[in-house]
């Protein structure tokens, strides 16, 4: 098989995204319109370190103010999980949720892509609505998290 990038790119286009480079050789940029939300979503291939990382943003920024609040929610709602995490960034209020593989010593397939990209868009659009509830509804983190807990 090719680079990780190659091996993207052609899963990508196998499976019908539409999707533009942003980084050459390196960063696949798409747009996924899920049922909590639209949110961008990007394909990072580390070819030195033979990692490659699917990342979701968040369509909001966490106000200032709920920045706390925030990193409560994704800290109890990161408890637990196996494949992935919430990260905010602090200084711009930015979420996301990541997911990656190292596979140094292997090689990078379809499906282990698939698995990580699949994985990765139903987190965030399944906390998407928790996380509005507390940055707009005065929702505290951990009623938020309840919530999500008993609809699965």
């Amino acid at each position: 098989m090719g680079s990780l990038f190659d091996v993207a790119v052609q899963f990508f286009e196998d499976d019908d995204w539409n999707f533009m480079e942003v980084s050459p050789g390196a960063v696949l940029k798409m747009a996924v319109s899920g049922d909590s939300g639209d949110f961008d979503c990007y394909a990072i291939a580390n070819e030195e370190s033979q990692i490659f990382e699917f990342i979701s943003k968040a369509p909001v920024k966490v106000p200032e103010d709920k920045r706390l609040l925030i990193a409560e929610f994704l800290t109890r709602a990161n408890c637990g999980l196996r494949i992935g995490k919430f990260e905010m960034d602090f200084e711009d209020g930015e979420i996301r949720y990541q997911t990656g593989i190292d596979v140094e010593g292997d090689r990078l397939t379809p499906t282990l892509i698939d698995n990580l990209v699949h994985v990765n868009i139903f987190m965030i659009d399944a906390y998407l609505p928790a996380i509005f509830k507390v940055i707009y509804g005065g929702l505290s983190p951990e009623k938020a998290l309840k919530e999500i807990e008993e609809n699965e």
